[in-house]
């Protein structure tokens, strides 16, 4: 298999929440494959950061600030990366939210809309601003970030999880809808992943033991791990999947109790 199965050159990327972790991860994947990236988050100090770093690799790639539960900036977004790169080829939602930590009966009705806005509206807003030129064009691939916590019910996770398992749908759906204008639209789901999002869990040694023996692979995710998934459902690799969602969690979720 060609290696050019999976070149980017040419194509533009917004990655939303791109400063750390996973996002960051995943924009410099998209990067070194050759892809014009945008670097978004809330804080603009530290994608323009993350963007110098990227260029100083003699990679492209700019910074445009975005907070996701604002219709504006994600509109921003969307309207200053046509005007600096001309289309946006690749959309990658990584972006989200979890305020809350505990059962479902202690959850509060603006922690409930927050991570609703922010982990499933969000996502909608931006497919519907940049898949229509999309399938002007006929190409395009929009990749959302999941979580394995979509996949199975949670003692402290449940909203977080219930905005994941809708996000696994919501590309069901928009594959279909806009699959005959060949727009793909796929999920990643990690497991636990090193990152600042999942700190609580990781940092806690229980948790991280449990985890790590409970897991096939025998250890917890680093952000690098999913940045690989993230090029082949950009690329000409994946061209004939849609809707679908790739778990990469170390083997958790194979396993019996």
């Amino acid at each position: 298999m060609s290696l050019s199965l999976f070149d980017l050159t040419g194509k533009t990327a917004v990655i939303t929440g791109s400063t750390k972790g996973i996002g960051r991860a995943i924009a410099e994947a998209l990067a070194r494959a050759g892809a014009r990236v945008v670097i978004s988050s809330r804080k603009a100090d530290a994608c323009a950061t993350v963007a110098g770093e990227l260029q100083q690799e003699g990679l492209q790639a700019i910074a445009i600030p975005c907070h996701i539960g604002k219709r504006e900036d994600v509109e921003n977004l969307v309207a200053e990366t046509k005007r600096q790169y001309g289309q946006i080829d690749i959309l990658v939602c990584n972006a989200a939210v979890n305020p809350h930590y505990g059962p479902m009966a202690t959850l509060s009705d603006d922690a409930f809309s927050k991570v609703m806005d922010s982990n499933v509206r969000s996502n909608w807003w931006l497919c519907n601003l940049v898949l229509p030129e999309m399938a002007e064009r006929k190409d395009g691939s929009v990749i959302i970030v999941s979580s394995i916590g979509g996949l199975r019910g949670s003692l402290n996770l449940g909203i977080y999880a219930i905005s994941k398992a809708a996000d696994f749908q919501l590309a069901r759906n928009l594959a279909v809808e806009w699959g005959k204008h060949n727009i793909r639209v796929n999920c990643i789901a990690p497991g636990i992943v090193r990152t600042d999002f999942a700190r609580a869990l990781w940092e806690n040694p229980e948790i991280l033991s449990k985890t790590e023996a409970a897991t096939p692979l025998r250890r917890v995710g680093e952000s690098e791990d999913i940045a690989g998934a993230a090029v082949f459902l950009a690329s000409r690799a994946s061209s004939w999947m849609t809707g679908q969602t790739i778990v990469i969690d170390g083997g958790v979720t194979i396993v019996g109790v």
